[in-house]
């Protein structure tokens, strides 16, 4: 398998996580397939049945996958937060947050990886683009998916046909030029907010056709609570004042967040990718 980027660069796959024992093993061994240059962190927020021990379990046979314990669970946004800080401070050169159901499909990863390294500052999974769609939701579902982006999208000022998607890869210095560590949101609306930070910053943004498919074990987070969240959030972000100029520092690699201690665990020290021929987007 080739290994997307090339050239030694590493990418970081951040995968959130709570309750997902049924889909987590699956997803990791999908995303380790599409290339020796990726490495996988799975951040768990104390999940009941069983995911933080058994993405240990998976750690402590693979060194591209390692483990950071939230001590509770506290949203998306900060989940987010915590693994996009780690995988800055390790030097990742590529970051990607992902969902760990399997509704983002690990072989679409190397085309997000692609795009970035074409140019792109940011590549952002789109359902709501030409070839992007979904797979097992019923019509009030895409309804509400293209009425949330609309509404954002008119609301903000943004080109981006899918606001709300949380399948992204940054490069780096885009992540240190939106400084996550200030952003404040916590439920879905943390991936507009990404989005809205990278546009005021002038980052190249771009949109890749996905097909987001409906989970088929476990249960959705998706709740009446975080749609209103995602609401009340795009009027706010629409005033909000733009990230200072500067670029902001990595935080060391074992941090303590507002989402409460973290602790980082797993062999860091991955084989040295093989050399690999240029990716080609379909």
């Amino acid at each position: 398998m080739e290994t997307p980027g090339g050239g030694g660069s590493r990418t970081l796959i951040v995968l959130p996580t709570y309750n997902e024992a049924a889909n987590l093993a699956g997803v990791v061994s999908g995303i380790l397939a599409q290339g020796r240059g990726i490495d996988v962190l799975v951040v768990d927020d104390g999940s009941p049945d069983g995911t933080g021990a058994l993405a240990e379990r998976l750690a402590a046979t693979e060194p591209r996958v390692s483990v950071l314990h939230r001590a509770r669970k506290e949203g998306l946004g900060p989940a987010y937060i915590a693994g996009l800080l780690c995988g800055l401070s390790l030097g990742h050169d590529r970051l990607v947050t992902m969902d760990a159901d399997l509704s983002h499909a690990p072989s679409d990863v190397p085309r997000l990886i692609a795009a970035v390294d074409a140019g792109a500052d940011v590549a952002c999974g789109s359902r709501w683009v030409r070839g992007g769609g979904t797979a097992g939701w019923p019509l009030h579902r895409r309804l509400l998916s293209r009425g949330g982006s609309a509404y954002a999208r008119t609301l903000l000022g943004l080109r981006l046909r899918d606001v709300t998607g949380g399948f992204k890869c940054f490069r780096r210095e885009a992540l240190l030029a939106i400084d996550v560590a200030s952003m404040g949101t916590t439920g879905y609306a943390f991936n507009i907010e990404l989005n809205v930070r990278a546009v005021r910053r002038g980052l190249t943004v771009v949109e890749v056709p996905i097909v987001f498919t409906e989970r088929v074990a476990g249960q959705s987070k998706m709740g009446s609570a975080i749609v209103l969240e995602a609401l009340r959030a795009v009027p706010a972000l629409r005033w909000a004042p733009q990230p200072p100029a500067e670029l902001h520092a990595p935080p060391p690699p074992f941090v303590q967040v507002e989402a409460g201690a973290v602790e980082l665990t797993g062999r860091r020290q991955a084989p040295e990718p093989a050399p690999a021929q240029p990716l080609v987007e379909t």
